[in-house]
C-alpha cells in the first residue's frame, strides 16, 4: 500500500505530465486534426477532476488553519488571503478552459483553435500561481498532525482509481505526432 505522501506525489506528477503533454500539443497546433479532439477532452477532464480535488484540499487547509491557529497575526492573515486569492483565481481561470472543452465535445474540430487558446492561458495561470506556497505550507507543517494531513488530502481508494483511469485515458489519446516531454 502506498503512503499518503506517495499518493499525493503521484497525483501531482501526473497532473504536471498531463499539463505538459497538453502544452506540447498546443504548441505544435492541431491544425484541424481530429485526433487532437479526444486527447484535449481527456486532458481537460483530468485537469478538471484533479484541480477540483486540489481546490477541496485548499479549502480544508484554510479551515483547519483557522481552527488550529492560536494567534491570528498579520502573517497568518496574509498567508490565508493569498490562499483565498489563489482559490478564487483558479476557479475563474478554470471556467473558460472547461467551456472550451465543452465546445470541443459539441463542435469537434471547429473548436480546436479556441481550446488551444484557452488551454494555453489556463496552463500559464497554473504555472504562475499554483503549486507549493511557503506561508500556508509552513503553517500546515507547524499545525497539522499526520491525521490532519490525511483528512485534508481526502484520498480514497476510489479517488486513486478514478484519477488513474482519467490519466490512462489521456495517455491513450495522445496524438501520435505530438512530441511529448514524457517521450
Amino acid at each position: 500500500m502506498t503512503t499518503l505522501m506517495e499518493r499525493i506525489g503521484n497525483e501531482r506528477r501526473r497532473l504536471r505530465s498531463v499539463r505538459q503533454n497538453m502544452i506540447a500539443a498546443i504548441e505544435q497546433k492541431a491544425r484541424g486534426d481530429e485526433t487532437y479532439v479526444p486527447f484535449y477532452i481527456a486532458a481537460a477532464d483530468y485537469i478538471d477532476a484533479t484541480m477540483q480535488r486540489v481546490h477541496i484540499q485548499d479549502v480544508k487547509m484554510e479551515d483547519m488553519i483557522r481552527e488550529k491557529i492560536e494567534t491570528m497575526d498579520a502573517g497568518v492573515e496574509k498567508a490565508l488571503a493569498e490562499l483565498q486569492a489563489r482559490l478564487i483565481g483558479a476557479k475563474e481561470h478554470l471556467k473558460p478552459f472547461l467551456a472550451a472543452r465543452d465546445a470541443l465535445m459539441e463542435k469537434g474540430c471547429e473548436a480546436l483553435e479556441g481550446f488551444e487558446k484557452e488551454g494555453q492561458e489556463y496552463s500559464d495561470f497554473i504555472v504562475a500561481n499554483m503549486g507549493h506556497h511557503g506561508p500556508t505550507a509552513d503553517l500546515g507543517a507547524k499545525l497539522f498532525s499526520g491525521e490532519d494531513w490525511e483528512y485534508m488530502a481526502g484520498i480514497t481508494d476510489a479517488e486513486v482509481e478514478r484519477e488513474a483511469a482519467l490519466f490512462a485515458r489521456v495517455q491513450e489519446t495522445i496524438p501520435g505526432d505530438v512530441k511529448t516531454p514524457d517521450a
